[in-house]
């Protein structure tokens, strides 16, 4: 095939009306439900979702709940709540912190930063976890840093080890799974469906959490790429607040953003790059329509390929011992 850049050039307004009677067919008729529930970041994915269902079934089936915890960002509420006024959506809250501390999610990362940082504070301090700069330029393997903002101003990083990124990663993860147990209690009281917002990329690349935010009963734009998930929403007219902010996954304490997991590459070029890797398209063509050098783009071809392999697990069912 020939790449070009507007390879993934949508009609919002057809994608649209496609998805509507997606959703409006698989909550009616496949999943059998009476209504949506869905877990409402701020972010635009979610914002999208949120808008398309709506559009499919009427905002006044839909239960829009925002899951903010210790490390949550204000804001990301406050955008959560004005797009649900907007669409006439119900909005609730549930703070998971209590549920989080009780399982251990803080403690756990601060016990792992400590062997980096011993003087972290986690009441004072802010902490996130990121890969490091210059990743297409040089052949390595892939690593994560620790950085750490400390309340008197100074911010030091550090490579992570193995054993404290795990640590760090699990405790997060518990996250992403509280927060889709407390989905299912709104989804089975109601008799409404659970409505997944993961998109392409984070499918792609497995910037999932098992059991945690792909545990959903629907997944309508995890076939979109990000830059395809911004035109819905303009067509949308999602608030200017969600579209014009920083995509972030809203995790750790510090800000952080999504291209920090993604080449730091803008996601006009990530969602190009990772569309010539799944199609095949050799490293020399995606390279001049993104403007990089062909080594670049085989590092990230490679760099996806080892991604993908490794999270292969969180895209199928739990293996079963089928007899012979």
């Amino acid at each position: 095939m020939v790449l070009n850049p507007d390879v993934l050039k949508m009609d919002p307004a057809e994608e649209t009306r496609r998805l509507e009677e997606v959703i409006r067919r698989q909550i009616r008729r496949e999943v059998r439900r009476q209504g949506a529930v869905i877990g409402v970041s701020g972010g635009v994915d979610s914002a999208v979702v949120l808008a398309l269902t709506a559009r499919a079934i009427g905002p006044e089936k839909i239960l829009g709940i925002k899951m903010p915890d210790a490390h949550s960002s204000p804001e990301s509420a406050l955008l959560a709540q004005e797009l649900g006024d907007q669409l006439g959506v119900k909005m609730i809250t549930e703070d998971v912190t209590d549920a989080l501390a009780g399982l251990g999610c803080y403690s756990r990362q601060t016990a792992a930063i400590r062997h980096h940082f011993p003087e972290f504070d986690p009441d004072k301090d802010k902490f996130k976890i990121h890969l490091g700069e210059g990743i297409l330029d040089q052949e390595r393997l892939n690593y994560f840093l620790l950085t750490v903002e400390f309340a008197d101003g100074t911010t030091k990083t550090e490579r992570l080890g193995p054993r404290q990124l795990n640590q760090i990663v699990a405790a997060t993860n518990f996250k992403q799974r509280v927060r889709s147990a407390i989905l299912y209690f709104h989804g089975e009281a109601l008799n409404y469906c659970v409505v997944g917002t993961c998109n392409r990329n984070e499918w792609v690349v497995g910037f999932i959490v098992k059991h945690g935010d792909i545990a959903v009963d629907i997944k309508p734009i995890q076939h979109l790429y990000k830059s395809q998930i911004y035109a819905l929403a303009e067509y949308l007219d999602v608030p200017k607040g969600i579209t014009d902010r920083p995509p972030s996954s809203d995790t750790y304490s510090a800000e952080q953003t999504q291209e920090e997991f993604f080449f730091a590459l803008p996601f006009a070029q990530m969602d190009i790059l990772i569309y010539g890797w799944e199609h095949n398209v050799p490293a020399a063509e995606t390279a001049a329509v993104l403007g990089l050098n062909e080594e670049q783009v085989k590092r990230a071809y490679t760099d996806l390929m080892k991604k993908n392999r490794t999270t292969e697990h969180m895209r199928h069912m739990p293996l079963a011992a089928y007899p012979a």
